[in-house]
């Protein structure tokens, strides 16, 4: 059987310390940073998405980042096809691959094997679908459901019109719905180490309010501003990002600076909450919470003992 190639994964809440520690991770195992947050992917968008600084990407090296046009579509999708071959090239020149960020979306598509086609878009058959459902009831099209993937219909509920109508398009154009929340698959390819990072809630909480200040004092306005300039509208998704989505609000005159920033505030922790939460699906997380150690030293010298323990096993597979 082939070997997978061995990754390490460094998650958590927004503010945790993430970039510090997986730039930390790095030096300490001779690796390169795949960055996994989808808004550091993006262009001119520097000051609201927290990117690693200048320094600390002379500190180690990092993908992914500066790359995508805040104008154009992304998706999950593409994230996966630009970051296995970041992964491919870091290990076949002998470095370990550290991918390292909060979207839990991004993560899924590349610890699990996960089918990411579609079918043509077909607007004009949304449409017939949903004129149906609104004629003759959620219950009559998903009973259409049923006729094409009865495995489908079983597991997805009449009311779930959104998830009725596209696995009906996927049946209609040959293929098979899959249901991966309930047994997703491991991707063959890699085998993950994953570090989730947490703090206690009010550290973590002052965290992020310390942090939407500093990035005022950035310029975070100033960057809204220059992206409007460029064309950018509220509409596109990299401008619903938090902090992007608050200041335009202001901007609009829907409410003062200091009630932007508050809002700023209070959506992060309401993410950083949603993300713990999705990152404690997954089973086989080695959690660290930063808090509990005295020093930073300690905290790192535990990652780093479970980090060699994993990077020294027989990796599964293997011959």
């Amino acid at each position: 059987m082939s070997i997978r190639q061995k990754v390490i994964a460094v998650c958590g809440p927004t503010a945790v310390g993430k970039t510090h520690y997986a730039i930390k991770i790095a030096n300490q195992f001779h690796g390169e940073i795949v960055s996994c947050d989808s808004m550091q992917l993006y262009k001119y968008m520097d000051i609201g998405s927290a990117k690693p600084t200048p320094e600390e990407q002379k500190q180690a090296v990092h993908h992914l980042i500066d790359c995508i046009d805040p104008r154009e579509p992304f998706s999950a999708a593409r994230y996966a096809e630009l970051a296995k071959p970041c992964i491919t090239d870091i290990a076949q020149r002998g470095l370990l691959p550290i991918v390292a960020g909060g979207t839990g979306l991004y993560l899924d598509g590349l610890v699990y094997d996960l089918d990411f086609s579609r079918p043509p878009e077909n607007r004009a058959r949304r449409k017939e679908l949903e004129d149906y459902a609104r004629e003759h009831g959620k219950e009559a099209l998903h009973q259409k459901l049923e006729t094409l993937d009865a495995d489908a219909a079983a597991h997805i509920h009449p009311n779930n019109l959104k998830r009725v109508i596209r696995a009906i398009e996927i049946a209609e154009n040959g293929g098979k719905w899959r249901d991966f929340s309930r047994d997703p698959k491991r991707n063959p390819h890699y085998d993950f180490f994953l570090i989730g990072l947490e703090r206690d809630r009010q550290e973590l909480y002052g965290r992020i309010n310390l942090r939407v200040d500093l990035l005022m004092d950035a310029g975070l306005l100033d960057e809204v501003k220059s992206l409007l300039n460029m064309g950018l509208q509220e509409e596109h998704i990299s401008m619903k990002g938090i902090g992007y989505k608050e200041i335009i609000g202001y901007l609009k005159g829907e409410y003062p600076l200091d009630e932007a920033v508050d809002l700023i505030k209070k959506n992060t922790r309401h993410f950083a909450k949603r993300q713990m939460t999705w990152f404690r699906r997954y089973k086989d997380m080695h959690w660290f919470n930063i808090s509990s150690y005295e020093t930073e030293d300690d905290c790192l010298d535990a990652i780093y003992r479970e980090t060699d323990a994993f990077l020294g096993k027989k990796s599964a597979g293997q011959n």
